[in-house]
């Protein structure tokens, strides 16, 4: 991987896109530190021990690299995206114009992606709402987080706050378009990343000794399964037949259909979090005492979030695998290339062998993904805020997204190459 990004370097396209990376990547962190208009500040400095602990607050502190907990412009982070994206495409299955929408290619997925934008502003804009009222009700030695709770200076913070998560979606989509893999994991990177001294300092300062020696040893076993597990393929071969093409005669040959273990990476268990979390946030704005207990009961050091979480993230493994891998069309473009698997007869028997290939594929990867987000979550429920940071989502997110971004680049530096040969 070092190798990798050294050789990215020292070619002058990759460097700009890297550098340019890196500078929206510092712009996200600079805003993650500049205050809301209409904040107390000192009160808010005074509040942030409560939102670094194992409640939901500080799960969503995390997932906003603290900007949460400082209330600041980029507070919400890039979740109401996320939530925006995971309900256009649980639409896309009931509503049929949207899947006509999915169907008509690269015009018809601009037209998603522009209503996923104007979901992501009104859900913002209530999110938003709904916190000023939560910071409110919040106090740290009696001073309140808001300074004045008239509409105006309400509609003020809503307004910047909604206008941050905004700016959060537009860089990245920059990010994605003129930079290095996916914009919107790679701020959720940066986010978890930040958090990487805090956690370090709260694993050092931990009484219990043998934690203290057992957690690198843990942290880099939960490495090494992820990294085997992501690479983890099957190869179903294919034979391709001699066809003639036009007065041409192209020779046959084999290859192979690759299918991963884990095909949704890490999509669902981030969709999994911004699920789990919508509850317990409800419930810390209602802030009444059933409310509080059921947020506590789906606190993310709970056994009732643990298993919530591994549900949802066996749902959407399979739900995003049938979205990004279609049998049925893999089928239809081998028979149309004159391609065939050995063995099974081209057309609607492939199709039922590939997905029957790809459930039994499917099945121990969404299993994988549970186990590797619910383990480190159960086993570091002693370590305070730390535990957020190295619990089995952060871990998995940080590592699913550099393994991503390592093979982006290696795709580049690939391309890179053929052109230099081709020249």
């Amino acid at each position: 991987m070092i190798a990798t990004i050294a050789k990215a370097f020292s070619v002058p396209e990759i460097r700009k896109k890297l550098l340019f990376v890196a500078a929206m990547l510092a712009l996200y962190r600079l805003g993650a530190y500049i205050p809301a208009p209409g904040i107390d500040i000192d009160a808010v400095k005074d509040l942030e021990n409560q939102l670094t602990g194992s409640n939901i607050l500080g799960f969503l502190n995390l997932f906003s690299g603290g900007s949460l907990s400082r209330l600041s412009l980029f507070a919400l982070g890039i979740m109401p995206y996320i939530t925006a994206s995971i309900i256009l495409q649980l639409l896309t299955v009931v509503v049929p114009s949207l899947e006509r929408l999915q169907k008509e290619g690269e015009v018809g997925q601009q037209k998603i992606t522009q209503y996923t934008r104007y979901l992501t502003v009104a859900l913002a804009a209530m999110q938003s709402f709904a916190y000023v009222f939560l910071f409110n009700s919040l106090s740290a030695g009696g001073a309140s987080v808001v300074s004045n709770m008239n509409p105006a200076n309400v509609l003020m913070i809503v307004i910047c706050l909604t206008a941050g998560t905004t700016l959060l979606m537009w860089i990245g989509e920059l990010i994605t378009q003129r930079g290095i893999g996916n914009g919107i994991s790679l701020l959720i990177f940066a986010s978890i990343v930040s958090g990487v001294l805090p956690g370090i300092q709260t694993w050092w300062n931990n009484p219990d000794q043998v934690f203290v020696v057992m957690l690198p040893f843990i942290i880099l076993g939960v490495i090494v399964a992820i990294v085997f597990v992501q690479e983890g393929q099957r190869r179903i071969p294919v034979q391709y037949a001699k066809r003639v093409v036009g007065r041409k005669m192209t020779s046959g040959g084999s290859t192979y259909l690759p299918l991963r273990v884990n095909m949704a990476g890490v999509i669902p268990v981030i969709f999994a979090a911004s699920i789990m979390a919508l509850p317990p946030t409800i419930g810390q704005l209602i802030n009444t005492p059933a409310a509080l207990d059921f947020a506590a009961f789906l606190s993310p050091s709970s056994w009732a979030y643990v298993v919530g979480e591994v549900f949802f993230i066996i749902i959407f493994t399979y739900f995003y695998t049938a979205v990004t891998f279609n049998p049925v069309d893999q089928a239809d473009n081998l028979k149309k290339y004159g391609g065939f698997i050995p063995g099974v007869r081209p057309g609607r028997p492939t199709a039922e062998y590939l997905d029957r290939v790809l459930s039994r594929l499917t099945f121990p990867g969404a299993l994988y993904l549970g186990a590797v987000a619910a383990f480190p979550t159960i086993f570091f429920n002693n370590v305070g805020g730390g535990g957020l940071f190295f619990g089995g989502t952060s871990i998995l997110i940080v590592v699913g997204v550099a393994l991503d971004t390592v093979k982006q680049l290696e795709a580049q530096l690939m391309m890179r190459n053929y052109e230099g040969f081709l020249k």
